[in-house]
């Protein structure tokens, strides 16, 4: 299974809703309006919708508006006319006639130059598009999948989005949960990940310990797939073949998820015949070195301890395992 394939995982209500209506939607020509958080899929998605339809043996051409320079950004679209502007020394097709018979995928619609606008939306009404420098428009047979994390009603409402474009591109949308809506998916991710990253590294596949797991699940996913894919990747290199304990997560991951007390509650209660502090020290030392079988940057991090912190203490008290 592939990494995009293993992105496309999932057993939730969310999830299963989700590729019921791509299915559905995949065998049309339909435009299809994708939104979603940034790394929630929405290009799989998109080409789980073209090698589904009657386009899959034709071209799949992707381009993302963010980085088309206003300038530039109707030449690659359209193309243009040898002879068109300054240094256009030959005819060049542009993106919309590259794909003809085939799938155009605009990720980041949002960012599209507002003068390009209406230029997309003459293609997506009557199958014209008319390179620079040419007089006459030609027809080109593609369908549009476009995809947006930013909410493109409110840009209309600002100006900042052609309205008539956004109602004929918002002809059918399909909003991509973000993983923290689909939480009982994480474990079918994190294994599928972690058995590939494994597999790519030789290495045997990494096991979660089940407080790991727990701590991953309550994880917000800000980055959604591509940060849980990303974190794979890391603890393969970093872990491959072993338990992965609390401990070896992100400082941001485990430390989001530590239990809170009062602001008046104390951290430690001192018993009423007192403690010897240094001993108390040199067992929390000595107890960190081994839950980590003398891993020293592992038992620091569950002491809250920077390294170079952690190696002075262990030589102060003369702490070893």
């Amino acid at each position: 299974m592939t990494i995009m394939e293993q992105q496309l995982l999932g057993e939730s209500p969310e999830f299963h809703l989700l590729l019921r209506t791509a299915a559905l939607l995949a065998p049309t020509d339909a435009t299809v309006l994708i939104s979603g958080e940034s790394g929630t899929g929405k290009e799989l998605i998109a080409q789980y919708l073209h090698r589904h339809s009657g386009r899959a043996r034709g071209p799949w051409v992707s381009i993302n508006c963010a980085a088309l320079p206003e300038s530039l950004a109707e030449s690659e679209l359209f193309g243009h006319g040898r002879g068109a502007f300054t240094g256009a020394l030959e005819r060049r097709l542009g993106r919309a006639q590259a794909a003809a018979g085939g799938t155009l995928f605009l990720d980041e619609i949002s960012e599209l130059p507002l003068a390009i606008q209406p230029k997309l939306l003459r293609l997506l009404e009557s199958g014209e598009c008319q390179m620079i420098g040419q007089s006459q428009p030609s027809r080109v047979d593609v369908r549009i999948i476009a995809a947006t994390n930013r909410t493109l009603a409110d840009m209309v409402q600002g100006g900042r989005f052609r309205a008539d474009l956004f109602y004929r591109l918002n002809v059918v949308p399909l909003e991509l949960p973000p993983l923290r809506a689909r939480s009982g998916d994480v474990p079918i991710l994190l294994q599928a990940f972690l058995q590939t990253f494994a597999t790519r590294n030789h290495q045997p596949p990494s096991r979660l310990a089940p407080a790991t797991l727990a701590l991953l699940q309550a994880h917000s996913w800000p980055g959604n797939i591509r940060e849980l894919r990303n974190l794979c990747e890391r603890l393969s290199i970093l872990h491959g073949g072993r338990t992965i304990d609390p401990g070896d997560l992100p400082d941001e991951i485990r430390t989001a998820h530590q239990p809170r007390m009062p602001a008046n509650h104390p951290a430690f209660v001192l018993p009423e015949t007192g403690i010897n502090l240094e001993r108390l020290e040199q067992s929390l030392l000595a107890q960190a070195l081994r839950r980590t079988a003398g891993n020293k940057s592992r038992a620091a991090r569950l002491l809250g301890l920077s390294r170079d912190t952690f190696l002075y203490r262990l030589k102060k008290f003369a702490v070893s395992v």
